[in-house]
């Protein structure tokens, strides 16, 4: 049987967060992920509040509005989500995803005094000038103001590296986000380690770096694929999610 749009937006969303539980990357019943339905962007699917996402179904995902002020105040809604996605939906309609993570390794270097990706690796050159930073962090981002200055980071970035705070990344499709998000994770884990060792690093050239970075975003399939692939393995284990 045939899926209608949403349905199989709910399904590839729900994947997601059952993926991301899977691989270690979730916080606890924090962080949220959102996806756009309409054109443009404002009615939009988001997990429940305090969720864990090893057990999101499809049919648990809500569908809000961001025209619609009341959704804000929903008690299944957490105020620092409505705040931020329903913010990039009203003011990115390009955001068709939205996913948002407090992962170890790209948190850490979110708290450094300089936070930077340097490309040192195929990982981390994905990023290479690609990568906006915010350095105002003031605790919980639960107002519109926030969500909107958070928004306006990302008019011409598609990564948002979150100092003292996280990371956000928003796509085209699910598919692309998740393994953005997933190879940004991993990039700031090869990072991480080899600063942990002391030794200097051997930083690609400019040229080098600019060319690896273009030729990730020729194969987006890869990064589709990568999530199918990741779907399969999570539909196999519990179809339920798909519910």
């Amino acid at each position: 049987m045939s899926l209608n749009h949403e349905e199989q937006v709910r399904i590839d969303l729900a994947a997601t967060f059952r993926i991301i539980a899977h691989l270690g990357m979730h916080e606890a019943v924090a962080n949220h992920f959102s996806a756009a339905l309409s054109a443009d962007g404002k009615q939009f699917l988001l997990n429940p509040k305090w969720m864990h996402f090893s057990r999101i179904r499809a049919s648990d995902l809500l569908l809000l509005d961001t025209d619609d002020p009341s959704c804000g105040e929903r008690t299944d809604v957490d105020a620092t989500a409505w705040a931020i996605h329903g913010q990039i939906h009203q003011k990115l309609p390009q955001a068709r995803v939205v996913l948002h993570l407090h992962p170890v390794y790209t948190t850490s270097v979110a708290t450094l005094k300089n936070p930077h990706i340097p490309p040192v690796d195929q990982n981390t050159a994905r990023y290479f000038n690609r990568v906006a930073v915010d350095d105002m962090y003031g605790g919980m981002a639960d107002t519109v103001e926030e969500g909107a200055r958070l928004a306006g980071l990302l008019q011409d970035k598609t990564r948002l590296l979150m100092g003292n705070h996280g990371v956000m990344v928003i796509g085209k499709t699910i598919g692309e986000a998740f393994d953005d998000i997933w190879t940004l994770e991993r990039a700031c884990q090869i990072l991480v380690t080899a600063w942990s060792t002391g030794q200097p690093l051997k930083i690609l050239s400019e040229a080098v770096a600019e060319k690896t970075a273009r030729s990730w975003e020729k194969i987006p399939d890869f990064s589709q694929q990568h999530f199918e692939e990741m779907k399969y393995l999570m539909m196999k284990d519990d179809p339920s999610l798909a519910d």
